[in-house]
């Protein structure tokens, strides 16, 4: 009821029922009962005791039928805030897990846990803390259970979470990101509570008859109370999230001022890149392929790389990680392979220009049109392009690769598997697409002599190629031993630094004719 009068037909109704309790007092006073009296005896024969009659009659139904419009009001209202609190719940809570969101950490005002004796408050007991928490390889589990397995995976972690001690308020923040605000924390349970996350949230988790693990990358911080929003501790603690997710999977870390340096200083550098490319600052470099049977030059593969103004050499690992986070890279990836197919048009005919796609680009299905315009622009025959593909490239989208496999086959150019036997299922890979060669990583080639296994492994690889009838290229060759173990074996191509680093172009044209006159001069 108190609900009801604090509408505005509730209002309404106090005033009327005030307004009529004065008037009736008003009449008692002025004795208006004796003038009705008078007014029905004096005028009985006209019928006036018959109009009073009505006029009272009409004055009860239409009190009954105010009474009964009144209760509808309340009901109505009732319903109308009960509606409000369910759409205000619905708007600050996520559906699947049921826990509070974004939103409604933005609006939280934050209330501590009442303590009974407020004399034996610790200091500690002041402290606020707030965990960052997201799931590593949620996506391959997508991909092994379907969403469906998915959200019960996601279902289970936020139970898990809530079933945490310290865990006060936990909030998913969209995706597979969770926000946890605990109370009373020393320094040594934060660091405990970080590592009950991890060993929550990493247990496997059975769905659809599979036993399903993920992640989990923790960072944390404490709210400065009373000098700043709460949401500038939980940015902290993304930020030490990330540092821990760039480490790998399962690690935590409590913020550092260090890390909003390194978050400033990539901003810079997006700018900077962005400038870059629209100056086409950033040149591909040329990394020798050598054909290890006849010791020619069979190829090229172009290496990005970025000198900036003040002659600082930025890795590629570092740039073009920004331009995959940021939308960058299909720009950069033209122009790089336009300057490339330019300078490859230089080269002798038999010469292939090797260039790498990101797997980021492998989910764009435009990706195929996009290289055959290059190749058009610069009249460079798409059988002299091979197209360097990672194993973990295939998983993303495996639909989408299968396609664009195709399209990349149907034109002309061929397929180089990259990075052979560091990714994800290398036989199935193998198995599901055709390639034209496939690449061991340096890894093997640098370890094998020291380590049997890795030996057996490399001789493995070699004899796979064989059967299939694909080429090896391997990576990383840097010694003549090794140069030798691998001509025994039968690889076909070599990369490394015993054959030569990746040069500017210029450079690699002079390597043309000097890998040809010290060919013709031991001929």
């Amino acid at each position: 009821m108190p609900v009801f009068f604090q509408s505005r037909a509730g209002r309404q109704c106090v005033s009327i029922v005030g307004l009529g309790i004065t008037l009736w007092l008003l009449g008692a006073l002025l004795q208006l009962d004796d003038s009705l009296v008078f007014f029905m005896t004096g005028f009985g024969e006209y019928g006036a005791d018959k109009l009073v009659l009505a006029l009272g009659i009409a004055g009860a139904m239409s009190f009954i039928y105010s009474v009964l419009r009144i209760a509808d009001l309340r009901k109505e209202t009732e319903l109308r805030a009960a509606a409000q609190a369910k759409a205000d719940w619905t708007a600050t809570h996520d559906h699947l897990t049921k826990l509070p969101n974004r939103y409604a950490f933005e609006r939280k005002i934050l209330s501590r846990p009442i303590k009974d004796d407020e004399d034996q408050i610790e200091e500690w007991d002041e402290n606020v803390t707030l965990f960052s928490v997201d799931l590593d390889g949620f996506k391959k589990v997508n991909d092994l259970v379907g969403h469906k397995g998915g959200d019960i995976l996601l279902i289970e972690v936020a139970r898990r979470i809530c079933a945490l001690g310290n865990a006060d308020c936990v909030y998913r923040f969209g995706g597979d990101e969770f926000i946890i605000v605990a109370f009373a924390l020393t320094a040594q349970r934060e660091e405990r509570f970080a590592k009950l996350l991890i060993q929550a949230v990493t247990r496997p988790i059975h769905i659809d008859g599979f036993a399903v693990e993920v992640g989990a990358s923790v960072g944390y911080d404490r709210w400065a109370e009373g000098t700043e929003p709460l949401e500038d501790a939980a940015h902290r603690a993304d930020l030490a999230m990330y540092e821990a997710k760039s480490r790998g999977p399962n690690h935590y870390f409590v913020f550092e001022p260090a890390m909003q340096d390194k978050v400033t200083e990539r901003a810079a550098l997006e700018t900077r890149l962005r400038a870059a490319i629209s100056s086409k600052a950033i040149k591909p470099f040329y990394q020798p392929l050598i054909d290890l049977k006849t010791g020619q030059l069979c190829g090229f593969e172009a290496l990005a790389r970025w000198i900036s103004d003040d002659g600082v050499n930025i890795p590629p690992p570092v740039f073009i990680d920004i331009a995959e986070e940021n939308g960058m890279i299909t720009a950069l990836f033209e122009d790089l392979l336009a300057q490339a197919c330019s300078d490859a048009l230089t080269w002798p005919d038999h010469v292939m220009l090797s260039f790498n796609v990101s797997p980021v680009q492998m989910e764009d299905r435009l990706l195929t049109s996009r290289i055959l315009k290059v190749l058009a622009a610069s009249r460079l025959p798409p059988q002299r392009l091979e197209v360097e593909i990672t194993e973990n490239a295939l998983i993303q989208d495996p639909v989408v690769a299968a396609v664009i496999l195709d399209e990349l086959h149907a034109a002309g150019i061929q397929i180089a598997l990259d990075d052979f036997g560091t990714g994800y299922s290398s036989l199935a890979q193998l198995a599901r697409y055709h390639f034209d060669k496939i690449k061991i990583d340096k890894s093997f080639i640098a370890t094998y002599r020291g380590d049997e296994r890795q030996e057996k492994i490399v001789r493995a690889m070699l004899g796979l190629g064989r059967s299939l009838n694909i080429k090896t290229t391997a990576e990383g060759v840097e010694e003549h031993g090794q140069l030798a173990f691998l001509l025994q074996l039968g690889c076909d191509i070599g990369q490394g630094y015993l054959f030569g680093k990746a040069m500017p172009a210029a450079e690699a044209g002079i390597f043309i004719s000097d890998r040809n006159a010290s060919l013709a001069s031991t001929a």
